[in-house]
């Protein structure tokens, strides 16, 4: 089957216009055959320029009809250059945020003669440190014993009976859980009382 492309009116109705004037014009030569008129009159001309300004005008829609079609594609194409880049923007920024954590740990390494209180303090140093570039992003931790089970929120690993526990709390928490806003990045492992 032949693909037909829909046409917009305006083209539609100069190519129908263009039609006509053809049929006009091909009348019109076919009366003069047949008279044996070997001279152009003043309708045939008019009939010519009206042809030649039709002609004028179908070319230059069909040449704004190819450059907007051009702009599209480079508006589409840009587009896609700016959501790869804003990708890669956040990316970025968020292991750049990491990075400072990272030399706290190669730091605490590096130091071989550290008593284990210091090694501990340092430890929570940096631990304080992580859980700030969390917060400054947005990322919450959840999952604490004695709150309401959610099955959205927490991935329930275990369930006890304690009659000292309410009903549908969580007992244990094996794993916190975090959220960036309402996205859940990572569920609790819990375990479910009652």
């Amino acid at each position: 089957m032949k693909e037909t492309k829909k046409k917009p009116i305006e083209e539609e109705l100069e190519q129908e216009a263009v039609e006509e004037a053809a049929e006009e014009v091909a009348e019109e030569a076919a009366e003069e055959t047949s008279e044996d008129v070997t001279e152009e009159t003043p309708e045939e001309e008019s009939a010519d320029d009206a042809l030649d300004t039709l002609q004028k005008a179908l070319e230059e829609e069909q040449n704004r009809y190819l450059r907007l079609m051009a702009e599209y594609d480079n508006f589409r194409k840009r587009s896609a250059r700016e959501k790869d880049g804003i990708y890669t923007d956040a990316k970025a920024d968020a292991f750049t945020s990491l990075l400072p954590v990272l030399d706290n740990f190669d730091r605490a390494f590096e130091n071989e003669d550290a008593s284990p209180e210091d090694f501990r303090k340092g430890v929570e140093m940096t631990r304080d440190q992580l859980l700030a570039v969390f917060e400054k992003a947005g990322v919450e931790s959840y999952g604490e014993a004695g709150e309401p089970f959610d099955p959205n929120l927490h991935n329930a690993v275990s369930h006890i009976e304690d009659p000292e526990q309410g009903e549908n709390v969580l007992a244990q928490v094996f794993q916190k859980g975090y959220k960036l806003g309402d996205k859940v990045l990572r569920h609790a492992m819990v375990v479910v009382a009652n």
